[in-house]
């Protein structure tokens, strides 16, 4: 019988490849494996599972073993893919789309991701597209105007003005400094 292992700040795909690799050598059979998510081959007995948590934490991830908790990481990862993943178009109403992949009432979800993150879904989807923002301005490959459209602004003086409230500096003053400070995406609306 399989089971299903919830892990926290798993937010990229290095972060899925160190997972797999730790779980492989512990002699733990991986199906299936996406962001936050893992799904075992059988079920783990006790041992197994203190072993994967300290693998894991060894790592700077976390096994997930609350609903709750599950749950608001599932929220993350799935605004983070959304952001993140160019094979993900935003062009959806943001509680639609978590709402479908989490296949629970935004209502809910929302409530939920506020009291226990201190910071509303909204606020951590913002936060999350500014992080991209300034990746995408590193970069130097794209355009404000192709920055804007790509992350669904409906401006560039939009994208800018969020740009600043968030960071306190415009695009452009970004993309000018020497060192460019940007957060790990486990640590976004944690600072």
């Amino acid at each position: 019988m399989s089971e299903i292992l919830y892990i926290k700040n798993m937010v990229c795909n290095r972060c899925i490849q160190v997972v797999r690799e730790e779980l492989s050598q512990l002699g733990i059979e991986v199906v299936d494996i996406q962001l936050g998510e893992v799904k075992l081959a059988e079920k783990v007995n006790l041992i197994q599972l203190d072993q994967i948590r300290e693998v894991l934490m060894d790592r700077e991830f976390e096994l997930l073993e609350d609903s709750n908790s599950k749950l608001i990481e599932h929220i993350k990862t799935a605004i983070i893919d959304l952001i993140h993943n160019p094979e993900i178009t935003i062009n959806q109403n943001v509680s639609h789309y978590l709402e479908q992949r989490i296949g629970k009432d935004y209502s809910y979800l929302s409530n939920l991701f506020s009291s226990v993150e201190n910071v509303t879904i909204e606020r951590y989807l913002i936060l999350q597209k500014v992080e991209k923002v300034k990746e995408l301005l590193i970069y130097d490959e794209l355009t404000l105007s192709e920055i804007s459209y790509k992350l669904d602004y409906s401006s560039v003086q939009y994208l800018s003005g969020q740009f600043r409230r968030v960071t306190g500096m415009s695009p452009s003053e970004f993309r000018k400094l020497t060192t460019k400070e940007r957060l790990p995406l486990d640590k976004v609306a944690t600072q």
